[in-house]
C-alpha cells in the first residue's frame, strides 16, 4: 500500500494564501493527502476577505487559526509551498519544493481576493494531478 504524501502550505502571515489553500487540498483530496499550513509570522487570524471568498465557494476555513512554521513541518512533509515566505522556510533535502508566486491578499477586498482564490484551486488540481490522486471534485 502507497503511503499517504504529506504537503505543507507556507507563507508569512498563514492567513490568507496558504488557508486557502490547505483548504481546497483537503476539499478536493478527500483524505488522500496529509496537508498542513504555517506561517513564517502567523497572524492573530486568517484573513476575513480569505474566509468570505471560500465561503462563497462552500468551503469553510472560518474555524482556521494561522500556524507557526516549524522545522519538524517541513522534515515531514514531501512537498513544501511556499507563497512568498522569503528565506524563513527552513531546507530539508529530499523534500519537493515548489514556489507559487501568487498576490498576498492581505488587505484587500472580496473582488482582489477571489482571483487569487481561484488561482489557487487550478494549482492544487494541477498538484493533484502530478500527485497522481483524482480530485474528489
Amino acid at each position: 500500500m502507497l503511503s499517504t504524501p504529506s504537503v505543507l502550505f507556507v507563507c508569512v502571515h498563514n492567513a490568507g494564501r496558504s488557508q486557502m489553500a490547505a483548504a481546497f487540498l483537503t476539499h478536493l483530496a478527500a483524505g488522500r493527502v496529509q496537508v498542513r499550513s504555517a506561517g513564517s509570522e502567523p497572524a492573530d487570524q486568517v484573513n476575513p476577505a480569505a474566509v468570505r471568498a471560500m465561503a462563497e465557494i462552500g468551503i469553510d476555513i472560518s474555524t482556521e487559526i494561522p500556524k507557526v512554521l516549524t522545522a519538524d513541518a517541513v522534515e515531514s512533509s514531501d512537498v513544501v509551498i511556499t507563497m512568498g515566505c522569503g528565506d524563513a522556510c527552513p531546507f530539508f533535502p529530499g523534500k519537493r519544493y515548489l514556489d507559487w508566486k501568487l498576490d498576498d491578499p492581505a488587505g484587500q477586498g472580496i473582488d482582489a481576493v477571489r482571483p487569487i482564490r481561484d488561482e489557487i484551486e487550478h494549482r492544487i488540481r494541477a498538484l493533484l494531478h502530478e500527485l497522481g490522486i483524482p480530485s474528489a471534485s
